[in-house]
């Protein structure tokens, strides 16, 4: 009786282990890639109010494509200001408008530019000015209750102050 395996079965084993180490190697590289060399994209800059649980590596999106990455977030004259790392060619203008939007209901947020109809292109380590914050389903509920029970003449409050667009699109949750 032979309890062991020959030499030829080890040596397969062998080549089989190191090549699914290679292979995880491999993606765990391609997956995870983090910009080693960021020769192929450039900053950007914004300030919000309120960022509400917008982390480093969230999306940077324009219509819907993805663009760049959130790179850092600080404080800065108690905002926060976010580090924006955008594809080379991808061309923001000084209209543009940054908003914090969420995927979902309870999804992850991102950082969504719309374009606006500025002459200039935003250069490298650029400030987009126009900026929204997100929008916080908390605060939100909270308005609601209080504009409800506490205002007897039914007018309710305007929503203004609380980090909503400067055009007022509170009602376009329908």
């Amino acid at each position: 009786n032979q309890m062991y395996a020959s030499w030829q079965t080890k040596l397969i084993v062998g080549i089989f282990a190191i090549l699914g180490i290679v292979a995880l190697a491999y993606l765990s590289l391609s997956l995870g890639r983090i910009s080693l060399f960021p020769t192929d994209s450039y900053t950007l800059y914004a300030n919000f109010d309120n960022i509400s649980g917008l982390k480093t590596g969230d999306q940077v999106e324009i219509a819907g494509v993805q663009v760049g990455k959130v790179i850092a977030i600080s404080l800065k004259d108690y905002r926060a200001h976010v580090e924006l790392r955008l594809n080379k060619g991808v061309e923001v203008d000084t209209e543009a408008i940054a908003s914090i939007k969420t995927s979902g209901i309870i999804g992850d947020k991102y950082v969504s530019i719309s374009l606006g109809g500025g002459e200039h292109d935003i250069t490298d380590d650029g400030v987009i000015r126009r900026t929204q914050s997100a929008f916080v389903l908390e605060d939100a509920i909270g308005q609601l209750i209080n504009s409800n029970g506490s205002s007897s003449s039914g007018g309710g409050g305007s929503g203004r102050g609380s980090g909503a667009p400067t055009d007022d699109h509170s009602n376009d949750l329908k």
